[in-house]
């Protein structure tokens, strides 16, 4: 297996990546009340073409949420069909 194709994310649309990312945040204790929006953005030279705004999220949970999101956002690509 070649290094690339260990590290490569997985092409996703907006309505899975938000499905994950919700799904992901109601796990977390803290986190199952956040509110969020998923935005693209252009590609940049560190990857990348997807963010997510957080919206409503008490202060406890805001490191464990951004670790959550962070992990998705290393593993998800948006895909061209979105």
């Amino acid at each position: 297996m070649e290094f690339e194709t260990l590290f490569a994310k997985t092409p996703a649309t907006i309505e899975e990546i938000k499905a994950r990312v919700s799904y992901a945040l109601a796990r977390h204790p803290l986190c199952r009340n956040v509110r969020f929006d998923i935005v693209s953005v252009p590609r940049t030279s560190r990857g990348g073409n997807w963010t997510i705004s957080l919206q409503s999220v008490e202060p406890r949970a805001l490191w464990e949420a951004s670790d959550i999101v962070a992990d998705i956002q290393a593993a998800y690509d948006l895909s061209a069909a979105a």
